[in-house]
């Protein structure tokens, strides 16, 4: 990726990131408890985040690699930031999670189009 096109790359980048954590707060302050199919995976983080990991609940089709992530992230933090009670495993607190793997998401994008790049580089085009 030329050095213009990289710029322009993590301005859009940055952008889609702004975007997401307005759209993070607006949908946060008005939306305090679970929404949707949230009314199924917070319990279910919530269960994980209290250590119960064999709990499950047949209602969830999807495998449970973020949950565990965001136990493994929010607990280190509750404990160095001395959160307890109701901000522990929040709805809000695991849409922040979400947030963090928007941003990984991204950065792995900007990445991958790298990598792409570079590899069309050393092909001819005719």
């Amino acid at each position: 990726m030329e050095r213009g096109g990289a710029y322009a790359f993590s301005a859009a980048l940055s952008g889609a990131f702004l975007l997401s954590c307005l759209l993070f707060a607006a949908i946060n302050r008005r939306q305090r408890g679970p929404y949707m199919d949230e009314a199924f995976h917070v319990p279910q983080a919530q269960a994980y985040c209290q250590g119960r990991f064999l709990q499950w609940d047949p209602m969830i089709t999807t495998l449970p690699g973020l949950y565990l992530v965001s136990v493994g992230i929010v607990k280190p933090a509750a404990w160095l930031f001395g959160w307890t009670g109701s901000v522990v495993c929040s709805a809000g607190m695991l849409r922040f999670i979400n947030l963090l793997f928007t941003a990984g998401n991204l950065y792995l994008l900007y990445l991958l189009l790298f990598k792409i790049h570079q590899k069309n580089k050393g092909t001819l085009h005719v």
